[in-house]
């Protein structure tokens, strides 16, 4: 029998969940009264090198499987931007995660680099800003970036959705699930300066579409991530600090260069842990010993409360360094170890039962923000894992803000099902509970099996999509 854990939706009052947090043996900043705008901490303006911010959320880049197969969007994806917009957020971090390389797509339908990407990128700004308008909502407070990425050793890159992974270094234990039948082929450095100026190339046309800063992604076992703990990859992108950060340093130089004004920002997994499998009752165990995981950027050894932060601190000072100011925060990734990244009640069809309470898994992400936060106070720092708080999430955004824990409260999948909860919270209106996520995990294992990206238990546009019926199909054959 697998694990249970008491459901968010069934703690009622703000004592309860207090008492729940308590019973783990964790803390949360957690205030009993939500307030309104204007004198909500939520509601307070921030300036960013990318312009001012008009409040503290942010919409967190989920990777598309609604574009067309040479990378453009459609209808589907301008939705989801045009909601955005809706949302009332006022940082809008990456909107998507665009490939800027063929093979770096994470599925044949993502978003990528190619001949019409600057018209298109006009037009899904120009969606967005149309749903933030039609919000009620100034314009002149809305900071737009995109997210810039290559997928790595989780390429997808063709209508055959078979993995075609491209990786810095080779993994005792990551190889075998992408690669069974050998070897994973490793990117030479020459492919990485070819990487790099695809990453500038793909700057300068977001800049010419009107976005105000650009994310070079490090997060999530993807490329970039990835990079970062090369440390036995011989040549210039690998070994010593200087050598694993050569690719975001290369990167930087490179738009400061062609795109001089453009900010720049990077989403970082600000720690890391072994690989899980499932083990006994389906439930999540470490592949490797944690203790000893030696391919982790700011290791987590699965015991101490909070990970060893020494790498993440170099890499948050190099930016500073850099003049980047814009960081958003998270951690692990979905592929590997979901309960660390994406805490959630109900694993994908693929995936495992959550081997500790989710809100351990919230905790945890939030403390490392805070002192991160604590440590670099002149960074403009999102936080995520927000989204299992469910009902306390304003609760807990609105403690961390006003208690400088992070600058901005990030949302991934919660607006795909409740795009506006950013606009009830700061009108003081009551949550719209039917429409809140239950991290029911349907928007990634849609995706997994080929379908499209979106909320099937709760938006009813998406209930009424052909592809529910499929992913009926494929969770009950699961």
């Amino acid at each position: 029998m697998s694990r249970t854990y008491p459901r968010i939706a069934a703690l009622k009052t703000a004592a309860q969940f207090e008492t729940h947090v308590a019973a783990l043996g964790t803390t949360l900043p957690f205030e009993a009264a939500v307030e309104a705008a204007p004198v909500s901490p939520l509601a307070a303006a921030i300036d960013t090198t990318a312009g001012r911010a008009g409040n503290r959320f942010c919409i967190l880049p989920m990777e598309g499987w609604d574009g067309t197969l040479d990378g453009r969007p459609t209808e589907l994806t301008r939705r989801r931007w045009q909601r955005f917009g809706e949302s009332g957020a006022k940082l809008i971090w990456g909107g998507e995660a665009f490939a800027v390389r063929h093979d770096g797509r994470a599925n044949p339908n993502q978003l990528c680099l190619g001949p019409t990407s600057e018209v298109d990128l006009v037009q899904l700004r120009e969606d967005l800003l149309t749903g933030h308008r039609a919000a009620g909502l100034a314009t002149d407070d809305l900071v737009i970036g995109l997210q810039l990425t290559h997928s790595g050793r989780y390429s997808r890159p063709d209508p055959d959705k078979q993995p075609k992974p491209l990786a810095a270094y080779a993994h005792p234990v990551l190889d075998r699930r992408v690669s069974p039948a050998g070897p994973v082929p490793l990117l030479t450095d020459d492919d990485l300066d070819d990487l790099s100026a695809r990453l500038v190339q793909a700057a300068v046309l977001a800049q010419r579409a009107g976005f105000t800063f650009v994310d070079v992604k490090h997060c999530h076992g993807y490329l970039g991530h990835e990079l970062l703990s090369a440390h036995a990859r011989d040549g210039r992108f690998g070994g010593d600090f200087a050598g694993r950060t050569r690719l975001l340093r290369q990167t930087v130089e490179g738009i400061r260069r062609d795109a001089p004004g453009l900010a720049i920002g990077v989403r970082l997994s600000a720690f890391d842990t072994s690989p899980f499998r499932k083990g006994v009752d389906d439930i999540g165990e470490p592949e490797a010993s944690q203790a000893e995981y030696a391919h982790a950027f700011s290791r987590w050894d699965g015991t101490a409360a909070l990970p060893d932060l020494t790498d993440a601190r170099a890499f948050l000072t190099l930016l500073e360094q850099l003049g980047v100011d814009l960081v958003c925060l998270t951690a692990g990734s979905p592929y590997y170890n979901p309960h660390i990244q994406r805490p959630a009640t109900f694993p994908p069809s693929d995936g495992y039962q959550p081997p500790e309470d989710p809100l351990m898994g919230v905790a945890r992400q939030i403390a490392v923000t805070a002192a991160l936060k604590h440590d670099f106070p002149a960074l403009r720092i999102v936080g995520s894992a927000y989204s299992y708080l469910q009902e306390w999430l304003p609760n807990v955004g609105q403690a961390v803000v006003r208690e400088g824990g992070a600058d901005f409260i990030g949302l991934g999948r919660m607006v795909l099902s409740y795009p506006d909860l950013p606009l009830d919270v700061l009108r003081g209106l009551p949550l719209k509970r039917k429409a809140i996520c239950r991290t029911f995990s349907d928007c990634t294992t849609g995706p997994r099996n080929g379908l499209v990206s979106g909320c099937f238990p709760l938006d009813p546009f998406y209930t009424a999509h052909p592809d529910h019926a499929r992913l009926k199909a494929v969770k009950a054959d699961a």
